[in-house]
């Protein structure tokens, strides 16, 4: 760790001239410090992931059927915009890196690290949408650590898996209400 009492010395004359080198590349200067093909790759991965999500989401809401499937279905539907947000920001920092974000249908459940379900029960569904966040969650904390140097990532990975880790307490807590029962 750096001691803040220690001025911060660098060379702006070198910093500018660097800055107007491969302008087309936007926010990626000579200096970041990570591969950006695999820093994208893995983005793209991770996109591919929050699309399946929104779909998942999105079907269980529309089937959620049973006794209480009206609150369970208003969390299906706030769980799915949620991972639409993730899955535009996941996509805009693509972009800014400069790659492409992947949005082909043909592709993303190769790239997905989750499943879309196949559960009709409330239950099944609330269960299958668990699973889905927990494996996110596991693989956003190795993401953060692999983007440790790049602050812009990492902190919107941390904004990420807050929301999923959120979304797994709520469904959690569904299944637990559901034994009460």
């Amino acid at each position: 760790m750096k001691n803040s009492n220690t001025p911060l010395h660098y060379n702006t004359a070198e910093i500018k001239k660097q800055a107007q080198i491969s302008v087309d590349l936007g926010a990626v200067t000579q200096d970041y410090p990570l591969d950006v093909v695999e820093a994208c790759k893995m983005l793209n991965d991770a996109l591919a992931t929050e699309i399946l999500c929104v779909l998942r989401y999105r079907h269980h809401q529309i089937i959620a059927k049973g006794i209480d499937y009206i609150q369970v279905a208003q969390e299906f539907k706030e769980h799915a915009e949620s991972e639409e947000k993730h899955m535009l920001m996941i996509a805009e920092r693509i972009n800014q890196l400069g790659g492409n974000p992947d949005f082909n249908p043909k592709t993303i459940m190769e790239r997905t690290v989750t499943e879309y379900g196949k559960g009709t029960s409330l239950k099944d569904m609330i269960k299958e949408d668990l699973v889905a966040e927990r494996i996110v969650i596991s693989v956003y904390r190795r993401m953060i650590e692999w983007f440790e140097s790049d602050p812009t990532t990492r902190r919107m990975l941390e904004d990420i898996l807050k929301d999923e880790e959120d979304h797994a307490n709520e469904l959690a807590d569904l299944l637990h209400s559901d034994k009460r029962q």
